[in-house]
């Protein structure tokens, strides 16, 4: 299959990797001309523009969006909106809100699949999780460059109409916000308790056959054996919060209780206001834990 792909950071490069890999053809774009350079010496055809990539695709375009959610991802179907047709299917695989999903399929003349993606900068090597959501035939249409992109077969499925992909992501990233927590908080305990514990030990242990083994777990063995048992200079400053915020949104407006949700949110924002100083161990737990799954900047105390 032709794809094309617009947008070509940290996650759009591995969309790109993971198709040439499986055999598809790649028609690649991005801001950054040095991006393009190396998608071309790994084996993609360049465009000089969003105009040039459609024009370069065949006359049913299949186009993987990449991009930040919100402005330039209107921006990039602005400029495809005069290429696209009904037989056309546009994926975004960013982080929108779902309601901007459905707006832009309702908006969208081509076949639109609002697409979550997890999996952060692992998926080079295992494949994402991929919600989608959309028409079924579009999502059928794209298998197998789900298929490529995923984990495999198992790890896409259709949520259903439009919207529901970045629902579910919403909801998925809600849930990750409260496990953040939860290991902190756990790890703090040991920290400040009664034994002198070897932490990155204690999550060595526990992701061998305990029932809280997780990724996040081994991420955090990962914190350990890098920073130290303390966490060294790693700040008590979470970055980070739109897609929790939604989510704790949305459980409002549907009046169910999301007391952890809410609580691991709060405890983000809360870290922003502290001033300086060691801070929480919980914290500073999950603002090193987002750089193991996403690669997102440690912000660290000054010394």
């Amino acid at each position: 299959m032709e794809l094309g792909v617009i947008g070509l950071g940290r996650m759009g490069r591995i969309v790109v990797d993971r198709c040439l890999a499986a055999g598809h053809d790649v028609v690649a774009f991005d801001l950054d001309e040095a991006a393009v350079a190396d998608v071309v010496d790994a084996g993609a055809t360049a465009a000089e523009s969003v105009t040039d990539l459609a024009d370069r695709l065949g006359a049913e375009k299949r186009v993987w969006l990449m991009v930040p959610a919100g402005d330039a991802v209107d921006a990039a179907l602005d400029d495809l909106e005069p290429h696209l047709s009904g037989e056309d299917v546009v994926v975004d695989g960013g982080n929108s809100h779902f309601e901007d999903s459905v707006r832009r399929a309702e908006a969208t003349e081509a076949a639109y699949l609002d697409c979550g993606t997890s999996g952060g900068p692992a998926g080079a090597e295992l494949g994402f999780s991929l919600m989608i959501g959309g028409p079924a035939w579009a999502y059928e249409e794209l298998t197998p460059v789900f298929d490529a992109v995923a984990t495999g077969p198992d790890g896409h499925d259709r949520m259903g109409r439009s919207g529901s992909g970045h629902y579910v992501k919403m909801v998925h990233n809600g849930v990750e916000y409260a496990l953040m927590q939860a290991y902190g908080e756990g790890f703090e305990l040991l920290h400040e308790g009664r034994y002198d514990l070897d932490m990155e030990s204690v999550a060595r242990t526990w992701n061998n056959g305990a029932v809280i083994r997780s990724w996040l777990l081994a991420l955090c063995e990962e914190a350990f054996r890098e920073e130290g048992d303390d966490l060294g200079d790693v700040a008590d400053h979470v970055a980070g919060g739109s897609t929790g915020t939604w989510t704790v949104q949305e459980a409002l407006a549907q009046e169910v209780p999301m007391p952890l949700v809410y609580a691991a949110l709060a405890e983000r924002f809360d870290s922003r206001a502290t001033g300086d100083g060691e801070g929480r161990f919980s914290r500073r737990l999950a603002n090193r834990l987002r750089y193991g799954f996403g690669r997102h900047e440690v912000a660290r105390r000054e010394e």
